[in-house]
């Protein structure tokens, strides 16, 4: 798919390693009302720190990516590394440098190499093309064993609106935000305020509902651009039917992407849906939906195919909230195999255990206290996992 008025490049710039691309351009050919969504944690790389600042103005043109360095603490030098690539970008493109956008993922630590970049930089621009989207999507991958990318076409206003969105995630996955990168292009005609909105509602619903690992990154940020080349009416309004559509496709997109990063969680086997209803309200529900998703204990036993309830309740037990053990129901898929807080027996944990073979299953809590629902969306905990993470800087 190509979108109206934008344009991508990936090279191999040799960050950290020779012959991979890493290194990503998006360009608008007008400035596009941008808005963005950044890690919570305290420890915030370069990249973040400039971005936020940025965004303050909700516009921007371009946005340039690397992986194989997260450019995270790394102090006043690591800060002038992201101005200084924002500065070749705005010089070769002739935009003004504030409308440059800078994201990284990588080994924590480590300065940018910003020569390789400078190197580069002229073969990045000379290759931009409406249909290179693809491209960054694959550039911007460090444990990736995938690239995660989404389409959308939808009528607003009477004019096609189209949208599409790339995000790199494998492990140190735990949003609020995550090490995840989401960038998202439309040439929807839509205020700051309404774009704003939607983003943050849509990411709630969808990056903040996964876990891999239970980490959170220094680099997070997912980025939405909307350039208005499509001409559809103004959506400036939130109560305005036009705006809902264009909610919903977003949130689409993001819940697609996000659970692309969860299936490709790092030597994940299984795709797990965590689902609590029946919580006094909606906080309960995700705070036990959360702390069950990020058990090691029940993650192991997912991938061990092994129907252990008891790691769950002991799990829910922990979360913080107040519940009835008495009431709980666990079932995994459709089979029940607990009834208010008691197991069901041997036979129906083994029918359980096969559910537990899949490559995608649900397990459903139901606590009988009230009309609180969340959903969390978790993977398994593999060997691969601890092998992959215990050498991942050499």
């Amino acid at each position: 798919m190509i979108i109206k008025g934008f344009s991508s490049s990936a090279v191999a710039a040799g960050i950290k390693y020779a012959d991979r691309l890493d290194l990503g351009l998006i360009y608008s050919e007008m400035p596009a009302v941008t808005a963005g969504v950044f890690t919570t944690s305290q420890v915030k790389a370069a990249p973040v720190l400039l971005d936020q600042q940025r965004l303050k103005q909700g516009r921007s043109q371009a946005i340039v990516v690397n992986s194989g360095c997260a450019n995270a603490c790394t102090g006043a030098e690591g800060l002038e590394a992201a101005l200084e690539t924002t500065r070749m970008v705005a010089q070769s493109l002739a935009i003004p440098e504030e409308l440059v956008l800078v994201s990284s993922t990588g080994v924590i630590g480590l300065p940018l190499n910003v020569k390789a970049i400078e190197k580069s930089m002229g073969k990045l621009i000379d290759g931009l093309d409406p249909a290179n989207f693809e491209e960054v999507a694959r550039a911007i991958m460090t444990t990736d064993t995938i690239s995660k990318t989404s389409y959308r076409t939808v009528e607003i206003g009477g004019n096609e609106v189209s949208f599409m969105g790339m995000a790199k995630g494998s492990g140190m996955i735990m949003p609020n935000m995550a090490t995840m990168l989401c960038f998202i292009l439309t040439d929807a005609r839509i205020s700051f305020t309404e774009l704003n909105k939607a983003l943050k509602d849509a990411v709630e619903q969808s990056f903040n509902r996964i876990t891999v690992d239970g980490d959170t990154s220094t680099n997070d940020m997912v980025l939405v651009l909307a350039n208005g080349a499509a001409e559809n009416p103004w959506i400036d309004n939130d109560s305005n039917p036009d705006y809902q559509v264009f909610q919903d496709t977003l949130e689409s997109i993001c819940a697609e992407l996000a659970l692309k990063i969860v299936s490709d969680g790092e030597g994940a086997t299984k795709c797990v849906t965590i689902r609590v209803c029946g919580a006094k309200e909606d906080k309960d529900a995700e705070m036990i939906a959360r702390t069950v998703a990020n058990s090691n204990l029940v993650k192991t036993a997912f991938f061990g195919e092994d129907a252990n309830w008891g790691r769950i309740i002991a799990a829910m037990g922990r979360s913080g909230v107040r519940f009835y053990p008495d009431r709980v129901d666990i079932a995994f898929g459709d089979v029940v195999l607990v009834r208010n807080g008691q197991g069901c027996g041997p036979e129906v944990e083994e029918r359980a255990s096969s559910i537990l073979r899949e490559r995608a299953f649900t397990v459903c809590i139901d606590l009988k206290d009230g009309a609180g629902c969340e959903e969390v969306h978790t993977c398994d905990f593999s060997v691969d996992y601890v092998k992959i993470n215990a050498d991942y800087r050499s």
